[in-house]
């Protein structure tokens, strides 16, 4: 960590932007916990619709009740589309992951 410091450089910074910067780097931490948290819940989904004779990966109607309530919570600053877009992309990570556990999984099968 201190070379990533070093390289990005820290000249001219002030206590309040270090301050501010270490709140940010402990809120990333927790965002990627907290990702990686539902990665894994979307992950025993998937196996759930397995266990449940469920084919398709995809839940549109399910996405879009996501996307609903995630548009409602959002109180901002970031704008709706972008965080809209963030979602989407949650979605094709948590998907995609769905798919290499059915192939994993059909692999052993076989």
């Amino acid at each position: 960590m201190a070379e990533l410091r070093r390289e990005t450089g820290n000249a001219g910074e002030t206590p309040e932007l270090r301050r501010l910067r270490r709140r940010i780097d402990a809120l990333d931490r927790r965002l990627i916990k907290l990702l990686n948290e539902r990665a894994e819940l979307a992950r025993e989904v998937g196996r759930a619709k397995v266990a449940a004779g469920r084919r398709g990966i995809r839940d549109i109607e399910r996405e879009r009740e996501i996307l609903l309530r995630v548009a409602i919570a959002n109180g901002g600053p970031i704008p709706q589309a972008d965080l809209l877009t963030l979602y989407r992309r949650l979605f094709s990570v948590t998907r995609a992951l769905e798919a290499a556990d059915r192939r994993r999984s059909e692999a052993g099968d076989g």
